[in-house]
C-alpha cells in the first residue's frame, strides 16, 4: 500500500514517516511540500504520488491563537480538509484525518462516545469539527480519529513546557480540573498503521476516538512528566507541581473540563484495545535523556526542545 503523509514536520505525520510498516510505502510531505490551502497544490501532488491512502496530519493547532486568527484557523482546518476528501474521493483514494476532544463542550459527567453531541468551546475546537463535516461531506471512503493531549519528538507539547519550567522553578502550578488522557505520537502511529491495514482489507470508515488509559488532570501529568524526568535524570530537583482551578489560570481560549474519550468503538470494530500513556512518556524522556549524554560527550550543552 502507498500512504502519502501530509504535515510530515509535525508531531505526528513525522513519526508516521519514522515508523512505517515495512509493508507500507510511505511519503511525507512537510509544509514547504504541500501548503494544504492550496486547492491546486493539492490535486497536484496526489497525481504525482498516486497514494492509496492519504494520512492528514497538517492542522492548525494553536489553541489560543486560533481566538485571533479564526479565518486562517478555518481555512487549514475545515477548508482544506474538504478540499483533499474531494480530491481523494475523485481519485478513490482512502482518507485517515484526526480531530480533537475539544469539539465537545467537557460538560458530560462520563466519557463521550463518537455519536454524542459536539460543541466546542473555541476557534479551534470549532474549525476541527468543521473539518470532520466537510470530509463526511467529500467522501464516503474517511476515518476520522479523535485524539488528546499529543505529545512527541517535533514541534512543541506539554512535556516540554514541564520541563523547561521544572528547570527554572522549585514550584509549579498547573490546572487540575481539565480530565483527559496523553497521547504519545508514537502510540497514535501504531494505531494509524494498524487502521490503515485493516482499511485496506476489509473497510471500516467512519469516525473513532483512540483514548489512552489512565485518564488524568493536567496537573497530575505534570507530576507525572517531573518524576519520571527524574528518574532519567533530566532534573536537577523536583519541584513541587501544585495543582489550581482553571479559573486561576485564564487562557484566551476556553478549554472543556472534562476531555474524556470512550475508545470502546474503537476495540469493538477494529479489536484495538486502550493502553497505556505512561510507557510512551517514559520512552519519550528516555530518549531525550540519551540525547543530553551524548550532546554533553560531544561538548554541547542539552536544552530541552521548544515549547508548547
Amino acid at each position: 500500500m502507498k500512504i502519502l503523509v501530509t504535515g510530515a514536520d509535525g508531531q505526528v505525520g513525522s513519526e508516521m514517516v519514522r515508523l512505517a510498516d515495512a509493508e507500507f510505502r510511505v511519503a511525507g510531505l512537510a509544509r514547504r511540500d504541500l501548503d494544504i490551502t492550496d486547492r491546486d497544490a493539492i490535486a497536484r501532488r496526489l497525481d504525482e504520488y498516486e497514494p492509496d491512502m492519504l494520512v492528514n496530519c497538517a492542522a492548525y493547532t494553536a489553541v489560543d491563537r486560533a481566538e485571533d486568527e479564526p479565518d486562517l484557523a478555518y481555512r487549514v482546518n475545515a477548508d482544506a480538509v474538504g478540499w483533499l476528501g474531494e480530491a481523494c474521493d475523485a481519485r478513490g483514494i482512502g482518507v485517515i484525518h484526526f480531530s480533537t476532544d475539544y469539539v465537545f463542550d467537557g460538560t458530560k459527567d462520563g466519557a463521550y462516545v463518537e455519536d454524542d453531541t459536539p460543541n466546542p468551546l473555541n476557534v479551534y475546537g470549532a474549525s476541527k469539527l468543521e473539518g470532520e463535516n466537510r470530509l463526511r461531506a467529500a467522501t464516503d471512503r474517511h476515518l476520522i480519529l479523535r485524539v488528546s493531549w499529543v505529545f512527541g519528538r517535533i514541534g512543541r507539547s506539554f512535556v516540554d513546557t514541564i520541563l523547561r519550567l521544572a528547570r527554572e522553578r522549585d514550584e509549579l502550578t498547573v490546572v487540575d480540573d481539565q480530565i483527559g488522557a496523553p497521547s504519545p505520537a508514537v502510540a497514535i502511529v501504531d494505531t494509524v498503521n494498524e487502521l490503515a491495514r485493516q482499511l485496506s482489507g476489509r473497510g471500516g470508515w467512519g469516525t473513532y476516538h483512540f483514548a489512552m488509559t489512565p485518564t488524568v488532570s493536567w496537573c497530575e501529568f505534570a507530576r507525572e512528566i517531573v518524576a519520571a524526568a527524574s528518574v532519567e535524570g533530566l532534573l536537577a530537583s523536583q519541584p513541587v507541581v501544585r495543582g489550581v482551578a482553571s479559573i486561576e489560570r485564564p487562557t484566551k481560549a476556553q478549554r472543556p473540563l472534562n476531555s474524556r474519550l470512550c475508545a470502546d468503538r474503537l476495540n469493538t470494530a477494529m479489536r484495538l484495545v486502550p493502553s497505556s500513556w505512561q510507557p510512551g512518556l517514559f520512552a519519550y524522556l528516555g530518549e531525550l535523556g540519551r540525547s543530553s549524554v551524548a550532546g554533553a560527550s560531544r561538548g554541547v550543552a542539552a536544552r530541552p526542545r521548544t515549547t508548547r
